[in-house]
């Protein structure tokens, strides 16, 4: 990896995976491409408990670490999060990863079923293909923007589904690194491209678009190293004709780095 620049998206740890990647003698280059946006009103929540108390969640999905913490600082400034958590007792509780795993066992939530790596839609159903949801209300803490595969496949089983938004994606404040990130991609400086999440591509795509520059991000990202933490954001890359030179097994930073640095050997 020494001498090799590797552009990174990620915004709350990407700092952390450029020194990963700095001790390995690569050359990281920031440029965060997305903002998380807390999107819950107290009021909101308090709708949420009204509705709960009289027609009850036989099942309800965690879906993000920020989103789950973000509704309970919600229920917090209410003065409910108690309430919400007696609620949830008497609800069937699937969590999607480990980060809103930990934020439940936080709360001291009894958590009943965990999605397995690598942390999709299709292993949360996997999980929950035994859970009788024929006339269910579910509830779906929803990321930042609507899983519509996951709520039509509990649809399709028979459930009523409502979801919470807690928080939603944005463009970063300062667009610029990723400006200059298009501007490394145009001259041909960057090695490789880390993606953490598919709306990092999303963003990325928005920005080029704004500059006039959509057309060739797939064919300056082409023959470049292109590590993906899993199969949603692989599938993301596909969708814009990028292919993924390798995913994460399991998608965490750990083998997203050593994968990152195996296959940049092999371009030497």
């Amino acid at each position: 990896m020494r001498g090799k620049v590797v552009a990174i998206l990620e915004t709350r740890t990407g700092a952390h995976l450029g020194e990963l990647i700095a001790r390995r003698g690569g050359v990281p280059l920031l440029a965060p491409a997305l903002r998380e946006v807390p999107d819950i009103e107290p009021s909101r929540v308090e709708e949420l408990l009204a509705v709960w108390r009289s027609q009850p969640y036989r099942l309800v999905i965690f879906q993000t670490g920020v989103g789950t913490r973000a509704l309970f600082n919600a229920a917090d400034a209410l003065g409910a999060s108690g309430e919400l958590v007696q609620l949830l007792a008497r609800s069937v509780v699937v969590v999607r990863g480990p980060k809103p795993l930990g934020e439940l066992n936080s709360r001291e939530v009894r958590i009943d079923w965990k999605a397995p790596s690598p942390f999709t839609t299709e292993t949360v159903l996997a999980t929950i293909a035994g859970i009788d949801l024929r006339d269910a209300r579910v509830l779906v803490q929803r990321y930042g923007a609507a899983n519509e595969p996951l709520r039509h496949a509990l649809e399709a089983r028979g459930a009523a589904v409502d979801e919470i938004a807690t928080y939603r994606w944005a463009l970063p404040d300062d667009v610029r690194p990723m400006i200059q990130l298009l501007d490394a991609l145009a001259a041909s400086t960057v090695d490789a491209v880390v993606f953490t999440s598919a709306v990092q591509i999303h963003n990325l795509y928005a920005v080029a678009q704004a500059q006039g520059r959509a057309a060739q991000l797939a064919e300056h990202l082409c023959g470049l190293v292109i590590a993906s933490i899993g199969p949603v954001c692989t599938r993301a890359l596909a969708a814009h004709g990028i292919a993924a030179s390798f995913e994460a097994d399991p998608p965490k930073l750990g083998p997203l780095v050593a994968g990152l640095e195996a296959k940049l050997a092999e371009t030497r």
